[in-house]
């Protein structure tokens, strides 16, 4: 899971000091006031021009996932003819660190035999499958979302074709409010530390890489304790049916 925790702490007192300073200025009914002369407009200052530079980053963060899926045949290359429950089974059997019975996500193997014809559907850990392009190619790129029991995260996947196989483009786990796509960009909502905002954080597809890489991670006011609502985008009607989130 990318280490994205580091920098949101960062994020998070920056608004807490952006709040208070707000807050000094409260209880000011007076009228218009003048701001005074404008200053003129000056070139950024570089500061500590001496300082050396880091050799290597503050923290670890894997901007990019590519991996072949083991075992998930698509008929045709047409991704919409993978099954997502083969799909997120061969996650399961290949990482074993995560899901075996001493992973953090343990819980998520027993809930997916609940995917399968027969089993309780409102138990199963998959959630509805989108396709969109994504790459720009002109053809759809298949994206997952599934809960990572028995926590309150949820894993976010991409996957696109090449070479007559499965390649996952995107991985991510987080705590999750929401997803977005916008145009060709994958659009995670987390929520805050502070109530009235939202972390969202932006993937998009990187050519040199070929996989979705991490763009932008944005601290967000949303609101007074309510979290802004966002139409969800529509899932292809040739969709294979995986079943409701739990």
């Amino acid at each position: 899971m990318p280490a994205r925790r580091p920098a949101r702490t960062a994020l998070a007192a920056v608004a807490v000091a952006l709040l208070s300073a707000t807050a000094t200025g409260c209880g000011d009914t007076g009228g218009l006031r003048g701001a005074g002369p404008t200053q003129a407009a000056a070139s950024p200052a570089r500061l500590w021009p001496d300082l050396r530079p880091a050799s290597s980053p503050a923290y670890p963060y894997d901007v990019a996932t590519r991996r072949t899926v083991r075992g998930v045949t698509v008929p045709g290359d047409d991704i919409r003819a993978a099954d997502p429950v083969d799909v997120v089974e061969a996650e399961l059997r290949a990482r074993p660190e995560d899901y075996g019975s001493k992973g953090a996500y343990h819980a998520t193997v027993d809930r997916m035999k609940e995917c399968r014809p027969g089993g309780d559907r409102a138990r199963c850990p998959l959630l509805k499958p989108y396709y969109r392009d994504l790459t720009g190619d002109g053809r759809a790129e298949l994206t997952l979302g599934f809960r990572l029991y028995p926590t309150n995260q949820t894993a976010v996947r991409v996957y696109t074709v090449e070479g007559h196989r499965l390649v996952q483009v995107l991985a991510d786990n987080d705590a999750i409010v929401g997803v977005e796509l916008a145009g060709r960009a994958l659009i995670e909502r987390s929520p805050a530390d502070i109530s009235g905002y939202e972390y969202r954080t932006t993937w998009v597809w990187d050519p040199g890489q070929r996989a979705m890489v991490f763009s932008r991670d944005e601290y967000l006011h949303v609101g007074d304790g309510r979290r802004a609502k966002t139409p969800a985008p529509s899932p292809s009607p040739t969709a294979p049916s995986a079943g409701p989130g739990a």
